[in-house]
Formats: structure tokens, C-alpha cells, sequence
């Protein structure tokens, strides 16, 4: 019992790091993400993690408490989803009650607005490193190139929502791990 109650500590605290270190919403936690969950506790796979991923990016919600819902969930049922979400959860909210009590003398501040425009920057920087990531560890064949291909050519040349190629990707794997089955009996 108390081992459990440890555990979910455990779980809870390091969501809440997670939720307080990420600014950018969810893909720049993807990131922190497989830094600590995956490396340093190793409760899931760089691989189940990009498909929590996944999940959490065709459901509705915030992606980033949605894949930490699918981590907790993984790691210890159910205490360890509500865990994973109340952790990752409760940065932000503390820190939008605060900035609410403030909101009008904070926003005008020279130095704020700064802080902001370097936010901005290395929260592109830690996109790119978590595309890269994704990338090697989903991108393992000509047929995942194609479909990264296709989805990255319809999106710039058309801009459809992201549910739709999210949606499109699972239909094409399950196709081809299908035909690839009946070819091998």
C-alpha cells in the first residue's frame, strides 16, 4: 500500500515538472516527455510513447494531459491517470490564477514581453528536436515515408485539420499491416 502510494507520488511529482517545464503546449512536451518517462523511469517505450502520442492527438482534449493520462494509465491503472493528470495539470493552473490576479500590469511589462519572445524561440527549437525524434523512431520503412510524404505534401498544399491525416495514417497502417499478412500465409 504504501509502495503504491509512493509510486503515484512519484508519477504525480514528475508530471508536475513536466507541466511546469513545458511552455508551448503539448509538442513541446513530447520532448520532456521521453527525456523523463521513457529515459530516466522508463515506464514506457519510445515507441509507446509516440503512439500515446498519436492517440492523444485525434482525441479530444489537450494533448499533452492526454498522453500523460495514457502514461499514468500504463504505469499504474487507473490511480496512475489521475496521477498523471492532476501532475501535469496543476502548473498550469496555479500559474493561470496567478496571472489572472495580475493580468493587466503583467502583459504591459517591457520584461515580460521579452521573456515571452525567447519563450517563442526556444519553443520552436524544441519542436524541431522533438520532430527529429519522431522521425527516427516512426519512420522505419518506404511505406511510413510515403505516408510522411503525402500527409506533409496535403497539409502545406491544402491545410487541413490535423485530425484528419492523424485519422488517415492509422487507416493506411492497418492496410498495410493487413496486406502484408495475407501475403505471408
Amino acid at each position: 500500500m504504501l509502495a503504491d502510494l509512493r509510486e503515484l507520488g512519484e508519477i504525480y511529482a514528475a508530471f508536475f515538472k513536466i507541466g511546469a517545464l513545458t511552455f508551448g503546449g503539448g509538442y513541446t512536451m513530447l520532448a520532456i516527455l521521453q527525456q523523463d518517462v521513457v529515459r530516466k523511469f522508463r515506464w514506457v517505450t519510445d515507441e509507446e510513447l509516440i503512439d500515446f502520442y498519436a492517440i492523444s492527438q485525434s482525441l479530444p482534449g489537450l494533448i499533452g494531459v492526454t498522453t500523460a493520462m495514457l502514461v499514468g494509465y500504463r504505469k499504474k491503472k487507473f490511480p496512475g491517470l489521475a496521477a498523471a493528470a492532476f501532475g501535469v495539470a496543476c502548473p498550469s493552473v496555479l500559474v493561470i490564477l496567478f496571472i489572472a490576479m495580475f493580468i493587466q500590469n503583467f502583459l504591459e511589462l517591457r520584461l515580460v514581453q521579452y521573456a515571452f519572445n525567447g519563450i517563442r524561440v526556444a519553443v520552436a527549437a524544441l519542436i524541431i528536436h522533438t520532430a527529429l525524434a519522431m522521425w527516427k523512431s516512426s519512420v522505419k520503412d518506404k511505406t511510413c515515408l510515403f505516408v510522411f510524404m503525402a500527409t506533409l505534401l496535403v497539409f502545406l498544399s491544402v491545410g487541413v485539420s490535423p485530425i484528419l491525416p492523424v485519422v488517415a495514417g492509422a487507416a493506411v497502417g492497418m492496410a498495410v499491416h493487413c496486406l502484408r499478412r495475407v501475403r505471408k500465409t
